[in-house]
């Protein structure tokens, strides 16, 4: 049942239509919107009864935080390693673009070697950005880099800007604003990150911040770019949620009631409540064309929208790759596990070791009968992931078929079935195991000791002797 709020409230489509001048609203105290973050219990989801309508925009893109917010929750890569997972962005995201940018720290010497090796490199695509915090003296990091873009830190919440910065909302605007102007005047394309913006005052700071940005850049400068950041993961994919949780309320905001372009419009979400890839998907569907992600998810506390989840969902709603390379996100994970030391969780979608993997005996009976019946795609095709199976004493006689027909590579009319006498052979050495207190899965090793010994014929006449 929706909240309790919303059965005396009308149901229709949200009537702020148009572009309108907000002022900013000065407070004494900060507004810490208790009635949806009480923090003594669980954020609570408004319903107002009004909903906005979807608006996807005709070119949606990612763009990508590995090299910043995904540094800051993992030790942080060598230079070698941030030049080859770029160059490995690259291959990903294709010749169009669809990875559009990748944004980079600027602070130490070793980021800024970073960044001029992977310029060396000449790619168009993801373009390098920056990231500054929101000081004057900041935006010479970026001009000296010879970066069209950066990033700038604009925290916009009450409880950034009184709690943490000890401002008020007209210091807040005034310093920020400062910030953008040099940005400008240097011709540097700023990106305002809005942060904690689902816990912010949308009319009161945000809407007003962004009018008097979006004004800094008129008469022919550089555009500004509008990032809105959901650092908390408060954001929620539900239009009609009250603001300024629902995040297509916030982009439709954004987009008709503030005038900022589509494809100046950006999300950033995080992933503390389970909702980072949905709301992303939710941010596109409603007007906002970029995504900002990371490789696996990395960043702080629970992680960001993982790119590779952005891909397939980009996928899913366009129904073309537009240049994407999919089998890259095999090579980007295997590189991660074998030169940047990262153990991926084994059930991690798309790259973990068990992402499509069965150990069910009945499930792997199905396999035999039709792979689609239980793979979600052909993920050999699209990841070089060919399906497997983990042979335990769950995976009856069908599993141990499957993984002799699927690992030795047996053509269709060379195929074991279930009830082989090799299959039966080595299904019984594997109860066997269990029956003496076994407990971890039967590895690849052993399962080829087993198939030499019981099915000789199919082992060496495919080649594995």
């Amino acid at each position: 049942m929706p909240h309790a709020r919303r059965a005396h409230m009308p149901k229709d489509f949200l009537i702020r239509q148009g572009i309108r001048e907000c002022p900013l609203v000065e407070v004494g105290q900060p507004n810490l919107l208790r009635e949806q973050f009480p923090y003594e219990e669980p954020p609570k989801i408004l319903f107002d009864g009004y909903e906005v309508p979807m608006d996807l925009p005709e070119d949606i893109v990612i763009t990508d935080t590995t090299f910043r917010d995904g540094q800051q929750a993992r030790p942080p890569y060598t230079v070698e390693q941030i030049v080859t997972l770029y160059d490995l962005l690259h291959r990903l995201g294709g010749p169009q673009g669809v990875i559009r940018q990748s944004e980079f720290f600027l602070y130490s010497e070793k980021d800024r070697e970073a960044v001029r090796r992977c310029q060396e490199l000449g790619h168009r695509y993801p373009e390098i950005t920056g990231w500054i915090r929101a000081v004057r003296e900041d935006f010479r990091l970026a001009r000296d880099m010879n970066l069209r873009e950066t990033g700038i830190l604009t925290s916009a919440s009450d409880y950034h800007i009184f709690l943490k910065l000890g401002w008020n909302r007209r210091q807040a605007m005034d310093r920020y604003l400062e910030v953008v102007e040099a940005v400008l005047e240097a011709g540097i394309r700023p990106r305002l990150h809005i942060e904690d913006v689902t816990r912010a005052d949308i009319y009161g700071f945000v809407v007003p911040f962004v009018q008097r940005a979006l004004r800094l850049a008129e008469g022919g400068r550089a555009q500004v770019k509008i990032r809105l950041c959901d650092t908390m993961g408060y954001g929620v994919p539900y239009p009609g949620a009250s603001l300024p949780r629902s995040v297509p309320r916030l982009v439709h905001t954004m987009v008709h009631e503030v005038g900022v372009p589509r494809e100046d419009l950006e999300w950033h979400g995080h992933n503390d409540f389970y909702k980072v890839l949905i709301n992303g998907s939710y941010a596109w569907l409603y007007g906002c064309a970029a995504v900002n992600g990371a490789l696996l998810g990395f960043g702080e506390r629970t992680g960001n929208t993982p790119t590779e989840g952005l891909i397939f969902e980009y996928y899913g709603l366009l129904g073309q790759w537009n240049g994407v390379d999919p089998t890259v996100v095999t090579d980007i994970a295997e590189y991660l596990e074998r030169e940047c030391g990262y153990r991926i969780p084994p059930m991690t979608p798309f790259v973990g070791s068990h992402f499509n993997v069965t150990a069910a005996g009945i499930h792997a009976d199905g396999l035999i009968k039709n792979e689609e019946i239980y793979n979600i795609f052909d993920t050999k095709k699209i990841l070089k992931r060919p399906l497997s199976v983990n042979l335990t004493d769950k995976s009856g006689t069908a599993g141990v078929a499957y993984w002799v027909n699927s690992y030795l590579h047996l053509p269709e009319e060379r195929w074991v079935s279930k009830n082989h006498p090799g299959v039966l052979a080595i299904h019984r050495w594997v109860a066997e195991q269990y029956a003496a207190g076994r407990t971890t899965t039967i590895s690849s090793e052993e399962m080829l000791e087993q198939a030499e010994r019981h099915l000789p014929d199919r082992f060496i006449q495919e080649g594995h002797r």
